[in-house]
């Protein structure tokens, strides 16, 4: 099947070829027809089958020649907003649209100008879009065409609420997209509310994996995943995307890959707008040839050359591993994906094996790698001190970010203990006991909260 048999117009099938775009995907070829004629569509498909243009080019060919704020597309995140704003930028000439990005970490000012002068397609996270709700700068009374990119995420992410109050904001009368890669009981039953007779597309079922990625897990302790790592990293010269079940794993990852020479980026929640996109930029340009993630990236990375993806960590949600596989083998490549699971991962493995109804290869840890071995012994030459930070080992973080014991002496120590560093923080918090007395003056009211 061609483009050109879909029912599009001449402009978007010269900016097609002029783009690179030879034949659309099965989601493109299945979606695109039933969305350009009004109908609401449900659209479901693995990650990185090409969701994104299925919906941009509809939305295109309908809102030309409408001024005001006609379309409205929602995202779980920056990253996934900006890579749909770039994928509109790349189509809009010759329609006379424009596109303005309303997300987090950044200014207000632009985003009320984008409102103010009826910017046409307005592509926005829930957050942000609600923030300028409350502040009555965002005016969704033209919406015609509402999209709702990776709307399983953005309900994991427990954006409900928000997502219920712009509903109410945007006309009743209106055609809906809703693409996902996974369709689970609340995304169903939210498309049950919010969408009219929609045309339902599944080019692949319901937790399905790409195909041409090559996965497979490793049964590892967790002291050893950063040695295993660094020994996959030594195989090949594949850029490399790395994920971490928190922020603080992240960096500390990081840190290691850095001291074995790897040129590396960071992204995760923690890092200002700037920095998230600098490293993406960064990864994408090849400069950094790892990027270690959480999973706020899982779905706003859109690199077409990721060779291998890590799950340093197992995701809770086994949906969350359907997107990280999906960010290699995009766009008919082929792909590695390599998961990394600690005995305590093991009923999270079983929880992904159930619900992609496959088992992943097991492999064969590299033990006898001279960077595994290399790792292995010099953590085996770090210090263990009760009190001190266990440099960049995992242990202690895990325990701690599990809810078990790994710092639950300090906790002691903060409510009365005899040793460490309780007395300094008692004497932060105004404690008595050997506190000096205040010189006078100094005293300041309590700012009320």
């Amino acid at each position: 099947m061609t483009f050109a048999e879909l029912g599009l117009s001449k402009k978007a099938l010269s900016a097609l070829a002029h783009a690179g775009f030879e034949a659309p995907t099965p989601i493109q070829a299945q979606a695109i027809p039933p969305a350009l004629l009004g109908k609401d569509v449900i659209g479901a498909a693995a990650t990185g089958t090409g969701k994104t243009l299925a919906f941009v080019l509809p939305m295109l060919e309908r809102l030309f020649g409408k001024p005001g704020t006609r379309g409205l597309v929602l995202a779980p995140t920056r990253e996934l907003a900006l890579q749909i704003h770039e994928q509109i930028e790349k189509f809009r000439n010759g329609y006379h649209l424009r596109a303005g990005v309303v997300i987090g970490g950044v200014g207000m000012g632009p985003q009320i100008h984008a409102f103010q002068k009826g910017t046409e397609i307005i592509v926005a996270t829930p957050g942000r879009l609600n923030d300028h709700l409350d502040s009555r700068t965002a005016k969704l009374d033209q919406i015609e065409i509402l999209v709702l990119d990776e709307a399983d995420r953005m309900l994991d992410m427990g954006f409900l609420p928000q997502l219920r109050r712009i509903l109410k904001h945007v006309p009743h009368k209106r055609q809906s997209l809703l693409f996902s890669a996974t369709m689970a009981g609340e995304v169903a039953e939210f498309a049950r509310e919010n969408l009219k007779e929609p045309v339902r597309i599944e080019v692949a079922r319901s937790g399905t994996t790409s195909e041409r990625a090559t996965q497979q897990v490793f049964l590892i302790g967790q002291e050893e995943k950063t040695a295993l790592l660094l020994a996959l990293l030594e195989e090949d010269e594949l850029s490399t995307l790395v994920f971490t079940r928190t922020k603080r794993r992240a960096d500390r990852v990081a840190k290691d890959l850095l001291r074995a020479g790897h040129k590396v980026a960071v992204i995760h929640a923690d890092r200002s707008q700037g920095q998230r996109k600098h490293a993406l930029d960064s990864f994408k340009a090849g400069e950094a040839r790892v990027l270690v993630a959480t999973d706020i990236a899982a779905r706003g990375i859109d690199v077409a050359e990721i060779g291998h993806v890590v799950n340093f960590d197992l995701p809770h949600v086994p949906e969350d591993y359907v997107h990280r596989i999906g960010r290699t083998a995009r766009a008919e490549a082929s792909g590695r994906a390599s998961s990394f699971a600690s005995p305590e991962e093991h009923d999270l493995l079983r929880g992904i094996e159930k619900f992609t109804r496959k088992l992943v290869e097991r492999a064969a840890v590299p033990r006898e790698n001279e960077a595994f071995k290399g790792e292995v012994k010099r953590r085996a030459s770090i210090p263990k001190h009760p009190h001190q930070r266990h440099g960049s080992g995992q242990a202690p973080e895990r325990r701690h970010a599990q809810g078990g014991s790994g710092r639950a002496p300090e906790r002691r120590h903060a409510h009365g203990g005899s040793s460490g560093p309780a007395p300094e923080r008692r004497h932060a918090q105004g404690g008595g006991g050997h506190s000096p007395p205040q010189k006078l003056g100094s005293w300041k009211p309590r700012r009320q909260r």
